[in-house]
């Protein structure tokens, strides 16, 4: 299982940090990833990371969000700087043995953390 925090409500402009915990999973072996979900939307990957590489980035956030692991805590942390509206939306943290193209086929969901940016 995995685990969100860090939502909130932020001014565009503004920062986040996201935090995805699991007491199942080690990197080394899975991948992690954080996606969203915006209203009348489907799904969209944000940030995945395969074991021992580097995360890849949605075009939308490149330069903007940083994925980073810490294989001692089991956490992949989302750092969101230079927040736009259109960033708004429910983040998940999902995780799998392998990652996939599209969101839906990935096994274990966390519950979600909202992120409002206003104007």
């Amino acid at each position: 299982q995995v685990h969100e925090s860090g939502g909130g409500s932020v001014q565009s402009g503004g920062s986040l940090k996201l935090s995805c915990t699991t007491d199942q999973y080690t990197f080394d072996y899975y991948c992690m990833g954080w996606f969203r979900q915006a209203p009348g939307k489907e799904r969209e990957a944000v940030a995945t990371v395969a074991p021992h590489e580097s995360p890849t980035y949605a075009d939308s956030v490149q330069g903007r969000f940083t994925a980073s692991k810490n294989n001692a805590n089991t956490s992949l942390d989302l750092q969101m700087n230079s927040l736009k509206p259109e960033d708004t939306a429910m983040y998940y943290c999902a995780a799998d043995f392998r990652c996939w193209s599209v969101p839906s086929r990935y096994r274990d969901w966390g519950q979600g953390t909202q992120v409002t940016v206003s104007p």
